[in-house]
This record gives structure tokens, sequence and C-alpha cells, in this order.
């Protein structure tokens, strides 16, 4: 981890804060390592789906997000599937579970 960048653990928080402060349910689904563990996001549609996106950096070094299963809108249940064999192959992993009918979500960084 680079001295410029917040703890994971740290980092998660502050935009649950947001997501509160923003009228959006979100919880953590799973915690991972305090200090580095990547992150997953769950955008929960309320009944329309859920998307996946996992945490990267770009190019650049940004930080940036991946759509997961090939960036199509999936059932609750294909959403969770995907994130039980993420958490089985990285229990470091952060999960956060966002409830917003447009998949809103606070976390900075461009979907690639």
């Amino acid at each position: 981890m680079n001295d410029d960048r917040l703890p994971t653990d740290l980092w998660v928080r502050a935009h649950m804060r947001r997501c509160e402060q923003e009228g959006a349910f979100a919880t953590v689904l799973h915690r991972g390592d305090k200090t580095g563990g990547l992150v997953v996001l769950k955008l929960h549609r309320l009944g329309e789906g859920s998307r996946i996106l996992t945490q990267t950096r770009d190019l650049e070094g940004r930080l940036a997000w991946m759509p997961a299963l090939e960036r199509k809108e999936v059932t609750h249940a294909e959403a969770d599937a995907y994130i039980a064999r993420t958490v089985k192959r990285d229990p470091d992993v952060w999960v956060i579970e966002i409830e917003s009918k447009e998949g809103w979500h606070p976390f900075e960084g461009r979907e690639l």
C-alpha cells in the first residue's frame, strides 16, 4: 500500500456514510483485509437485477471500476453466486451492496 492511500476499512466506512447521507441503503456483505483489500460493488437495482463492479486501477494508476459478468445486469442469485466465488478465491476482498434503482454508488473512479 502506498502512503497516499487510505486503509480500505476507513475508505469503505467513509463511502458507507456517504450512502447514508444520500439516502441509499448500503451494507458490507463481506469484510476483507483492513489495510489493502480490493472492493467489489453489488449494485442492487430494486427488482431490476444487479450489476457487479470490481475495483481496479487504470493505466495511469487511478482508481477505476471493471464491470463483471460481461457488463450485464443479472439476477440477484447470479450476482450472489459470482460474489461467493470471488470471496472464496480472495478472502481479503470487501463486498459492498448498494440498493439504488438507478444503479448509483458514491465510490470515485470511472467505469472501464
